[in-house]
This record gives C-alpha cells, structure tokens and sequence, in this order.
C-alpha cells in the first residue's frame, strides 16, 4: 500500500513538472510575439486627500499639499512613463533598430494668482479715494493656462542615421513546397517514359540570418528536396537531394567597427539616464510650483484679513459718525463719506475672497488626479495650517552667489541632461563621418550537399556505379556532415562612390549640428547662472522691500492713532481719517504681499540652485512610485 502511494505521488510530481515545463516552453517559444502587459491608467486620488477633509474642509499643510502632488499630479504621473518609453528604446537598439527618441518637455505648474514671481494684486486699496477694482474676466486673474519647457538642445532636423545597424536579433525563416508536374515527353529514350513525364516535387527550406556588432552579417540555409517521378531511367527513385550553407559578410569599410554598430546602444542608455533627469526635473518643478501657489494661498487669505480689518474699521468710523451727527457735532455729509468708505471696503473684501476661491482650485487642481469632478474636493474650503513667515534678519544663512551657481551647475538636472544630449549627438556624429567610407566587404560561402534516394533497378543498370548512396534523409544529412561535397568560395564586394556628395553634405551638416548643440547647451549653462544671479537678487530685494513694508506698516498704524485722536477732539476731518485709514490698508495689504513675495522668492531661489527636493524632504523615488510614507498631518476632529 505504501509503495503505490509513493508511485502516485512520484507520477503527481512528474506530470505536473511536466506540464509546467510544456507551459514554459510554450510561453518562451510565443513570449517574442507578444507585447508586455501595460498596466492602464490610474485616475483615483490617492487616500490621503480625504483622509485630511474634515465637515467640508480640506485642511492642508506645505507638507501634505506636496505629498499629494506627488502622488496625484497628473504633470508627474506623465512623465513616469518616461524611463519606461526610454526602456523600449534600449530593447530596439539591442535588438538593430533605429530609436525612436524620449520627450524633453516638462510641465510647468500654472502660475496662480500673482504669478511665478510677480506680487500679488494689491490695488485694491491702494488709492486715497476707496476706488477697488472689479475683476471681470476670471480666466486672466487664474492664469490657469499651463506652460511647458522644452529642454532639448537639437535642432529641428536630426542627424543623419549613418551606415546601417545589423540586426542583431535572429530571424527565422522557411518555407515548404508541394509540387505535381505532367509534362509531354518528346524524348522517350532519355527518361525512359511512353508520352509523359509525371513528377512529384516536395521541398522544405529553412534560413537564418543574425548580424554581430562588428557589422559581420550571417545566413544560413538549410534545403531538402524528394523528386519522385515515372522515369525509368533515373538511377534513384525517388531523388534525395539536401544542402547546408553558410555566408559571412564583413564589411571593412563603411559599417566596420563595434563601437560604431553599437552606437544606437549607447545614445538609448543615455537617453535611459536623460529621462530620469527630465522625471526629477518635472518634480524639481512641481514641487516648487506648489509652494508657490500654497503661499499665494497663504498671502490671499492674510490679505482677506487684512481686508476685514479695513472694513471693521470703516465700519466703526461710520457708527462714530452717524451718533456725532445725531449729536449736531458733525455735518450730515461725514456719514455720506463714512458709507462710501463701507461700500468700498466691503467691495475689496469681496473681491480678495473671490480670489482666495479661485486659488484654491488651483490647488486642488494641482493635488488631484481628477481635478474638480469630485464634488467633494471641489467643494471643500481648504484650511492652511501653515503661516508665511520671514526669518529674522540675523538668523537668515548668507551665502555668496559664487557658492549657489556652483551648486547649481553641479546639480541641476536640466544642464546635465543636456549635456548627455551633446554626447548623443558626438556618437551619432560619428556614424555619419563613417559613411563617407566606401563599402568593402569580404564574403565567404560554404556549401556541403548530399544526394540518396532508393535505388530504381533499370536505372542503375544503364549507369553501372553510378548508385553510390543508397538511403533516405539520414545518408544525405550525413553526407553534408561528413563534408563529402564541399563548396567553397571568398571573394570582395567593393562600392566607390565616384563623387559622394551625399555623405559629404550630410557629415559636414552633421557637424554643424553638433556645433549648434554644444553652443545650445553653453546657452543653458549661461541660463542658469542667469537664474541663480536673479534669484539670489529677487530674494535679497524682497527682504529689503519686506522690512519696508514693516516698517511703512508700523508707521501708518501710527499715524491711524494720531489722526483719530485728533478728529475725535474736532481738530480733524473726518475726510483726512478715511484717507489715513485707507494708506493703513494698504501698508498692510503691501506688507502681506512682500511678504509673500519673500517666499516665493526663496522658492524660486531653491529651484534655481536644484536644492528644492532637499529642503522640501522629498524622496525622488517615492515621487517615482507616486506614494509618500510621511502621514499626513491629519487635523483633530
């Protein structure tokens, strides 16, 4: 009993390897023909965005907003795909064809209220006389329209692909053939048939053909043929007929040369590592766009504060002068103004409300997959938990700008990037001064054949001797093996092309091209110092102009106290208050905008160095795998 639970164990086991080892070959053998599975598109948002809506409030942190960028932004999740696109590219290269190249754009986030780098609008109190402005056309406040920045440093025509890159993956080829034939005899003694000659042709043939990176090109052919017909004086029948040959091509020439057949190899694993640096690129950029549109978010809410303010004290000083005038102290016309100085207010407060609004579909935009199709994101107010804030002036780190654009050029992912591209085009150059070359090649053939068959008795009888390999396939296949009739042949296979003018033009355009690329990317390098330089200006300016705004702030809130006092004794008009009130405003509104403007030029200072992934903290490859570990900073219900 023990022995046939051992056998049905030990039968179990081989037909299940065997079965998967029938799964593996089918699945190698159909594996080639088949595209590898991609997976489809995700358009969820990811858990954490409703994780932090709390009763219709979204509320959000620097931190968390970048978080949900990087797992949500559709800018982003584009440019995944990239390294993978650049994957493919290496599988054609390896495999001998041409390259289809990767995309060099990058996304810029939209710029928001205030834009990259300009203030945030601050007009609306800005005059003596309450004026506020109305916005009419949304679309031009938003400034929703996106921008993309094309990092390539090619131009519009690309280089010429030079001599022609062997295959490198084998082909397999053949045919088989049936064939019956009648056909009328006019020479009976020859064939040995009355009328006609009655054939039976079956042939089978296979071929293959693989080039190497030298730019050597080998074929191989194998054929087989059985002739079985009605002649009698055949000395087989039926006729046995099998060949096997080879021929090696070698160019010495135009196409010789390792490096040079494997060029396309090489300018794919450079554009494997352009695309990573593009990825980082487009995170560098995103992150530091959603900085900036969180602390235009930041700046518009401190400004609607600033704009109740303004109107709480146009309030009061319409209430002081509605009771002075009940009194017979004032005119009746100083509540006339006193109102006019509500309306105003609460005018502007209105419009710095609509622009918050505004900013924070912006945001939500930025952060999510679907943008505004879920109600539940477009509905939420979102709340800012962090502040915009100014280190003090001697606790801010000074660094000379030498430092910051050394930095810069050292990391930048768009300089190195374009770089690589200098060194593409210096390979593919090299393709085109090789195909100025002749073509000189040297080919070989070998050729083994063999003949058997059953030997047809009145035949071998005319032709005595002649019946030597009697048999069927093997003794052909062995007469091939065996080199019983061998063929060989060298030769050289020359192409002078008298005047060459092609080549000619297209290796000095080619030339050329990479000049414009090199000069290209010394432009992107001059570019950088550029942004650096005015960068670590904008950024000092901003300082400069926060600490006035401070300081202007200060003054007028004092001046507020002065002016009021003095109405309230009648040395005052009540005109000269509504005027000082409304310059209060607008220190405020200015000091929040240099505020804001300060941050953002640290943004953009950050970004400009390639320093903003570290002093945000973000991992480029949780921005790859589009999934952040750090929790989010969930509010307390």
């Amino acid at each position: 009993m023990r022995g046939r639970l051992q056998a049905a164990v030990l039968m179990l086991a081989i037909s299940v390897l065997g079965e998967a080892q029938t799964s593996f070959l089918g699945n190698a053998f159909i594996r080639p023909y088949e595209a590898k599975p991609v997976p489809p598109v995700n358009l969820r948002n990811s858990e954490r965005i409703f994780d932090l809506i709390r009763a219709g409030q979204l509320y959000l942190s620097l931190a968390d907003a970048i978080a949900l960028a990087l797992e949500n932004n559709l800018d982003i999740e584009v440019e995944r795909y990239l390294p993978r696109i650049a994957q493919t590219d290496i599988g054609r290269a390896e495999g001998g064809g041409l390259l289809r190249g990767v995309s060099l754009l990058v996304n810029e986030p939209p710029p928001g209220i205030g834009g990259p780098n300009g203030p945030l609008l601050t007009s609306l109190t800005a005059s003596s006389t309450p004026a506020p402005t109305v916005n009419t056309n949304l679309s031009d406040v938003a400034l929703i329209t996106q921008q993309q920045n094309d990092l390539s440093v090619a131009g519009a025509t690309p280089l010429s692909t030079g001599p022609t890159i062997p295959q490198y993956d084998p082909s397999l080829s053949g045919q088989f053939n049936w064939a019956h034939q009648s056909t009328p005899e006019f020479d009976p003694l020859t064939t040995g048939t009355s009328n006609w000659l009655v054939s039976n042709n079956l042939n089978g043939s296979v071929g293959w053909n693989q080039g190497f990176s030298p730019g050597t090109q080998l074929s191989m052919t194998f054929d087989d043929t059985r002739l079985t017909t009605n002649a009698a004086r055949y000395t087989y029948n039926p006729i046995l007929n099998a060949s096997l040959g080879f021929t090696v091509t070698q160019p010495l020439l135009r196409g010789f040369g390792i490096e040079l057949n494997r060029r396309y190899i090489h300018i794919a694993k450079n554009n494997g590592k352009i695309a990573d640096l593009v990825f980082r690129q487009q995170v560098i950029d995103t992150v530091a766009g959603i900085a900036r549109l969180y602390t235009d978010l930041l700046s518009l809410n401190e400004d609607v504060k600033v704009k109740r303010e303004a109107m709480r004290l146009a309030e009061r000083l319409y209430e002081d002068n509605k009771n002075k005038v009940q009194q017979g102290e004032q005119a009746p016309i100083e509540v006339t103004r006193a109102q006019a100085q509500v309306a105003s207010s609460r005018q502007a407060l209105i419009s710095a409300e609509g622009l918050v609004q505004q900013q924070e579909l912006i945001v939500k935009t930025a952060v999510t997959r679907g943008g505004l199709a879920n109600p539940a994101i477009r509905t939420a107010h979102i709340i800012a938990t962090d502040t915009v804030t100014v280190p003090e002036t001697e606790t801010e780190p000074v660094r000379p700008v030498e430092d910051l654009i050394a930095q810069a050029l050292r990391d930048r992912p768009d300089l190195a990037q374009a770089g690589i591209q200098v060194e593409n085009f210096q390979i593919s150059l090299k393709g085109s001064l090789n195909a100025l070359r002749p073509e000189l090649d040297v080919v070989g053939t070998m050729q083994n054949g063999g003949l058997s068959g059953d030997i047809n008795a009145p035949g071998a009888a005319l032709t005595p001797g002649a019946a030597l390999y009697p048999g069927g396939d093997g003794t052909a296949l062995g007469q091939i093996f065996r080199n019983n009739f061998p063929t060989y042949s060298v030769g050289l296979q020359l192409t002078l092309p008298l005047r060459n003018r092609i080549a000619q033009a297209d290796a000095v355009r080619d030339q050329l091209q990479v000049r414009q690329t090199q000069l290209r990317r010394q432009q992107f390098e001059d570019q950088v110092r550029l942004e650096v330089a005015d960068a670590y200006v904008a950024m000092q300016q901003a300082r400069a102009a926060y600490d006035a705004a401070v300081q202007s702030r200060i003054l007028q809130e004092q001046s507020v106290k002065v002016e009021q006092k003095t109405f309230d004794v009648g040395l005052a008009t009540n005109y000269l208050v509504i005027q000082y009130q409304t310059f209060l405003a607008q220190a405020r509104s200015s000091e929040v905008a240099a505020k804001g403007a300060y941050a953002k030029a640290k943004v953009a200072l950050d970004r400009a160095t390639a320093s903003t992934l570290d002093v945000n903290q973000v991992s480029i490859q949780e921005a790859q795998n589009g999934r952040v570990s750090r929790p989010a900073r969930i509010p307390s219900p």
